[in-house]
């Protein structure tokens, strides 16, 4: 569960249905070729996917737990902003895999 202060006293964020809240790692932002050159994060790559850190999720969500990482396509998610920290929301049929030290398969990947 995530809480949001409001005037000084702090609420419960709950997360509905299927939805999920993650954070991107500020790493993801710009990053080097493999000849050094820097790419910007402003820069379109064809379909890239992101991975990005579970922080909540609603209760129907089956497949990921806060915590893991997960692998979504920037074009399927909602931007929100609480306290300064910008998040995304996604749908769980959003999410093309999971990877989480509980998966006990050879790449640790859940597809």
């Amino acid at each position: 569960m995530l809480w949001v202060s409001d005037d000084g006293q702090k609420l419960p964020i709950q997360m509905l249905n299927d939805r999920l809240l993650v954070r991107i790692p500020q790493s993801e932002g710009e990053r080097r070729s493999s000849g050094g050159i820097l790419i910007p994060a402003t820069a379109q790559i064809s379909k890239r996917l992101v991975w990005a850190e579970v922080v909540a999720l609603g209760a129907n969500v089956r497949a990921a737990e806060v915590g893991d990482q997960v692998l979504f396509s920037p074009e399927d998610r909602y931007e929100v902003e609480v306290q300064g920290t910008d998040y995304i929301m996604l749908r769980e049929r959003d999410i093309h895999a999971v990877a989480a030290s509980r998966i006990e398969v050879g790449t640790g990947l859940y597809i």
